[in-house]
């Protein structure tokens, strides 16, 4: 096993305290391993779609300062379906999309999505 060397910041040191406890994982190295499981299961969500794609879409981000999330819906208009925005009480956004449309546009707009690093929680929940 290949041994590397990883900088983080207290809030990810502090999250991944969290999520070891959580889970009652056996140490850091585990948690990491673990993470490394599922932000592979979404990646592979994203990747493996034939036909067109359907689900819901939930984001959490920031506030309206920056003005990304708009930006980025109004770039994939056509695959939104319908889309709601709630102010939380934590003066973050919450977004839930329902988005329909071909699985190529939609991987884009998902590595789009993670790519920028402003949205705290995504979760894209397909339709059967």
């Amino acid at each position: 096993m290949a041994v590397i060397s990883v900088s983080l910041s207290d809030e990810s040191m502090d999250s991944l305290d969290r999520i070891q406890k959580g889970l009652e994982l056996a140490g850091r190295s585990e948690t990491v391993r673990a993470a490394i499981n599922i932000a592979e299961s979404e990646m592979e969500n994203i990747e493996d779609t034939e036909g067109s794609v359907e689900g819901v879409l939930i984001i959490v981000h920031g506030t309206h300062s920056d003005r990304w999330i708009g930006m980025l819906q109004h770039k994939y208009e056509g695959m939104i379906k319908t889309q709601l925005h709630s102010h939380l009480q934590s003066k973050k956004c919450l977004e839930v999309m329902i988005l329909a449309g071909d699985p190529d546009r939609f991987g884009e707009m998902m590595r789009e999505l993670y790519g920028t690093g402003k949205a705290d929680y995504v979760k894209f929940v397909r339709g059967l």
